[in-house]
């Protein structure tokens, strides 16, 4: 039993589509992020000037409403979700501001992770689909499918880290909760203050830090993905992605000088 040409034909097309998309991340997206990567806008010396180490009344009763000691409920009996800034159940009722310019930086790294993660999935799917069918170790020509193989594991390393540094804006902000409830309960103690001005110059530094890293993923793709362009994408058919390649993106010298592939593996 075998598919229909139609349904053959839509699978091709998609397999053209991903390849084309892959191909631009390879080519234009990876080495443009090595090389012209976002640093922060924001410098460490800001730091002790966004810090608000001030404790706040609570909300004014009218601006909440009548306050009640008893939790609403909805119309099942089960209880309201509280809302944001909500202190009429609160022990210490007290507020402490976020910090505006750390919440800008962890959007601004996490559309970053975002990004990447993305990228690495396209690259990751265009991988797999030039997969061959299957390997004849006997004939000793899987090497290509080794490197293949091996530039699919750094993607998921690369995606990971993406994850391990998205992750950081929700530990920021746990982080900063405990030290914000120590300095209400104890508005005395001055290491409490002291402690959240340095938590957040420490933010300021790991943010900076994560961005980097991440432009340090994509010098390490970029690098990986260029050497062994012609072993990932087509394993077996390494004179074809040079032609394919030339056609593309001009004369091999050419391609050499911008930076979009090394044509020093065609040469092996």
């Amino acid at each position: 039993m075998s598919m229909s040409k139609e349904v053959a034909k839509s699978i091709e097309d998609f397999r053209a589509k991903v390849a084309e998309t892959a191909e631009g991340i390879v080519f234009r997206v990876f080495p443009n992020k090595s090389t012209n990567a976002k640093d922060s806008p924001y410098q460490i010396s800001q730091a002790a000037a966004s810090t608000d180490t001030t404790i706040y009344p609570p909300p004014s009763s009218e601006a909440n409403g009548p306050s009640s000691t008893k939790r609403k409920r909805n119309e099942d009996g089960s209880a309201a979700p509280a809302h944001l800034n909500e202190t009429a159940n609160a022990r210490y009722p007290e507020l402490v501001h976020a910090n505006k310019l750390i919440s800008k930086l962890h959007e601004t790294v996490k559309s970053e992770c975002a990004q990447l993660s993305d990228s690495c999935d396209k690259v990751k799917l265009w991988v797999n689909l030039t997969m061959p069918k299957y390997v004849l170790i006997e004939d000793g020509d899987n090497f290509g499918v080794q490197i293949q193989e091996e530039v699919l594991s750094e993607l998921l390393r690369s995606q990971e880290s993406a994850y391990n540094i998205r992750d950081a804006a929700r530990q920021h902000h746990l982080a900063r909760a405990k030290i914000c409830s120590k300095l209400i309960k104890y508005p005395h103690i001055e290491d409490y203050t002291l402690s959240l001005k340095e938590h957040d110059e420490k933010q300021f530094f790991f943010t900076r830090q994560n961005l980097i890293d991440i432009r340090n993923v994509y010098a390490v793709l970029t690098d990986i993905l260029h050497k062994n362009i012609a072993k990932a994408s087509f394993p077996h058919h390494s004179v074809v992605l040079f032609a394919h390649a030339v056609f593309r993106f001009g004369h091999p010298r050419e391609t050499m000088a911008s930076g979009y592939i090394d044509a020093q593996m065609f040469l092996d």
